[in-house]
């Protein structure tokens, strides 16, 4: 990733009288670029990881059947309880008679062996174990049904609005559905969040009672920039691959759903990222808690607090563009105390050839307590006579 700054804070600013507003909005590229590539898939998407700013897409928000890309899902619940404490890597987990039984894609565990944690994780991941998913599943909520209710929860909390899972491994359901953009808004949510499970997505291999099977993710084999995620396929589904790459310090989210065949879903994805890497670039314009300008506090016991962002601001432009882009910052003329850090007291606006890329709210970086009486009543004379009061 790239960072530079694009102009000195004081030259930025431009004031104004009242607050934009507070939400981060996207808009589309603002620059010439060639056409996207044609792509044989009934929905799909490009993102970039670190903005979550989309590139390309096609029906990405279509509702299709998500197959075992639900593995996905299953996968992150597992991370986030070791995250938190309530699952350990090394914990043993029975094997039940319904687990032992699933069909399709399976690790080959035993009804009424244990298995570790780590294991079946691996068996969900690198050989798309249906048994494994289930197993973590009952481990984890109980029974797969109270499973499927968390995997929705979590599905709402990451803003997945097009999705809907009745089981923890893409088992056919007409009830069941998601889109390609919801699962790279998963992908962008495993990744970022917990790294060290991503890790185990790269692997090409794994072996359980003797058995070695092959993760089905062909670029893995063909593209070293490329490090997961999860393949899938059903008949009603067709093949699906969500998909991740990093190449000098920018990485890439591609789904395809709907693919005619193993060798299409890696064709047909192998177009998107390439050309995403060639002619985009994930640009840092700045980075959280870093001061962009102080601002004037009236009624306060300072009289100045500095200014900057909550969260990195970062976008993905075409390559070459950063020259062209230019920022601004609004901030209300009348800021009084008390200031709370992390209020917002502005916005900052990122544009590309006149056209907005992103704004994000302006935050103050520090408090700023209520100063006396006296010094209160004298601010408020002076913002009488600028007709601020």
């Amino acid at each position: 990733m790239t960072r530079k700054h694009l102009l000195s804070a004081r030259q930025l600013l431009t004031l104004l009288c009242c607050l934009l507003p507070t939400l981060a909005t996207v808009s589309a590229q603002a620059t010439l670029v060639p056409r996207p590539p044609q792509v044989e898939a009934s929905g799909y998407i490009l993102m970039d990881a670190a903005s979550g700013q989309v590139i390309v897409e096609h029906n990405a928000d279509e509702a299709l059947p998500p197959a075992s890309l639900t593995k996905i899902m299953t996968d992150y619940i597992a991370a986030r309880e070791i995250a938190h404490g309530n699952l350990r890597m090394d914990d043993k987990v029975t094997i039940s008679v319904k687990a032992w039984r699933m069909g399709g894609s399976r690790m080959f565990v035993r009804e009424g062996t244990q298995v570790s944690v780590e294991d079946l994780i691996k068996g969900i991941i690198i050989q798309s174990g249906n048994d494994a998913a289930v197993a973590i599943a009952e481990h984890i909520a109980g029974s797969e049904s109270a499973f499927a209710d968390l995997m929705n929860q979590h599905a709402r909390r990451l803003g997945m609005t097009n999705s809907y899972f009745t089981n923890a491994t893409g088992w056919p359901d007409e009830a069941m559905y998601t889109s390609a953009r919801d699962m790279a808004i998963l992908a962008r949510a495993l990744i970022n969040d917990y790294p060290e499970n991503y890790e185990l997505y790269r692997e090409k291999s794994f072996t359980y009672n003797n058995i070695t099977q092959q993760n089905r993710n062909l670029l893995l084999w063909r593209d070293p920039s490329v490090d997961g995620i999860k393949t899938g396929h059903t008949e009603a589904a067709g093949y699906c691959l969500v998909s991740s790459a990093e190449r000098d310090g920018m990485r890439l989210i591609a789904v395809v759903m709907g693919t005619s065949s193993e060798q299409a879903r890696a064709r047909e994805t192998q177009k998107l990222l390439t050309y995403g890497f060639r002619f985009f670039e994930t640009y840092e314009a700045y980075a959280a808690g870093e001061v962009l300008m102080p601002a004037r506090v009236w009624m306060g016991k300072q009289s100045e607090v500095n200014l900057g962002l909550a969260d990195d601001m970062t976008l993905t432009i075409p390559r070459g563009a950063h020259d062209r882009l230019d920022a601004s910052m609004s901030l209300r003329s009348d800021l009084r105390a008390p200031v709370a850090a992390g209020q917002q007291v502005g916005t900052v606006t990122i544009s590309l050839d006149d056209e907005v890329l992103l704004e994000q709210p302006l935050v103050a970086l520090a408090d700023v307590e209520r100063a006396g009486i006296f010094r209160r009543l004298w601010h408020h004379l002076v913002l009488f006579f600028k007709g601020l009061f």
